[in-house]
């Protein structure tokens, strides 16, 4: 990071921002259009455009047409630095980055050393804001540790489950931030006992070590909150099903979609959190519509609920804009930290001083039976996941 730091100071010498122009409001998109981060950034990028053109065909944002400027992370860390730079270079207001923490920082922090606001369009750590980049950052999506907290109380409260098995995958901080807002929230449930736990790889070949552990239980429990994303946790969920535990599984926004449900036929009882449902069935026909028209303009609908956060993203900072009455950094900051269960197409959205992130979220709960997902319930979690648990 340090380096990171030195590099974009000497870029900064070279490659100001752009003076501000009355005239025009830019969003800047230093996001991945080559590399395996593309297939993360494209879809909300995509939906993010389709916001964009509903506002400027309503009349624009503070009466002027939102002109987008973009330039190739190519899934590259000191490449995405650039990028940023030459975003702000090209007098973008809003910087628009990576969905992952890791590739979206550099930008973001070109951003920031600059004095300009920078969205994470899908990141799920708390460190995609103010605790990772500053206080002019912000994330569009829901943080992790929500999906498992959800998850948690969700089984316990709709699916009556009491006995929980654990089963992290350490490969990222996602699949750790699954597990921690699991962790937080299985003591506030009576009666809810975590029965074991264990960790795997994403890589690894073969779980057949953790299986027989859960298999040597005196009891199989009623959930197993298994704490993984792709491509890993597809092959664990094969293992499990074909070992024949058949307890329910769970896990984070990470595996949603169906694309990937030919590797493991018939599968039942498996849930996950979505943002909204990309199977044409939730329970808010402008959702619905939505998935609709993002077909329409890309040819296919979402594979997951991954697209959404790039339309909720363009959303609430053109609100905070038309407020301020500006696209000025600190005016525009302001406005989103007064956001409190803010409405928008995928459910409200609050920003505070302290987090620039979302530590409680309205998701629809995605049941998948006989190899058919679709939505079986919609879920809040009680209270907030707190700071400290997010930190942890």
């Amino acid at each position: 990071m340090k380096k990171l730091m030195t590099m974009l100071a000497a870029s900064t010498c070279i490659a100001g921002p752009a003076l501000a122009d009355d005239e025009r409001i830019v969003v800047g998109f230093a996001t991945a259009q080559t590399g395996f981060m593309q297939g993360y950034d494209k879809p909300a990028e995509d939906a993010a455009m389709i916001r964009i053109r509903e506002i400027n065909e309503a009349g624009g944002l503070l009466g002027k047409q939102i002109e987008v400027v973009t330039a190739d992370t190519k899934t590259d860390m000191a490449e995405g630095a650039k990028a940023g730079l030459s975003v702000v270079d090209q007098g973008a207001d809003l910087v628009v980055v990576s969905c992952d923490y890791d590739f979206g920082a550099p930008a973001a922090l070109a951003a920031e050393s600059l004095g300009v606001i920078s969205f994470f369009i899908c990141a799920e750590s708390v460190k995609a804001g103010i605790q990772g980049v500053g206080p002019n950052s912000f994330s569009a999506s829901v943080l992790a540790p929500v999906q498992g907290a959800t998850m948690a109380e969700w089984s316990y409260k709709e699916k009556g489950a009491r006995s929980y098995y654990r089963l992290l995958d350490t490969w990222t901080e996602y699949n750790k931030g699954i597990c921690d807002g699991f962790d937080w929230m299985l003591p506030q449930l009576p009666e809810a006992k975590l029965v074991g736990e264990d960790t795997f790889v994403n890589e690894d070949a073969s779980i057949a070590a953790q299986i027989s552990r859960i298999k040597a239980l005196p009891e199989e429990p009623d959930a197993i909150m298994l704490c993984s994303m792709m491509p890993g946790f597809v092959s664990a969920v094969k293992q499990i099903r074909a070992a024949g535990i058949n307890s329910m599984l769970l896990n984070g926004s990470g595996a949603d979609g169906s694309y990937w449900m030919s590797a493991v036929p018939d599968l039942s009882n498996f849930y996950v959190p979505a943002q909204g449902s990309v199977f044409g069935d939730d329970p808010s026909a402008d959702v619905n519509a939505f998935v609709k028209k993002y077909a329409e303009a890309t040819g296919a609908p979402p594979a997951t609920q991954y697209t959404f956060p790039g339309y909720v993203m363009i959303d609430v900072w053109a609100k905070a804009v038309e407020r301020a009455g500006t696209t000025e950094t600190a005016a525009v900051v302001a406005e989103l930290e007064k956001m409190n269960e803010e409405p928008t197409l995928f459910g409200p959205r609050t920003f505070t001083a302290e987090l620039h992130h979302q530590n409680k979220a309205e998701y629809r709960i995605i049941g998948t039976e006989n190899g058919k997902p679709a939505v079986v319930g919609t879920w809040t979690i009680s209270e907030p996941v707190p700071l400290d648990a997010l930190l942890k």
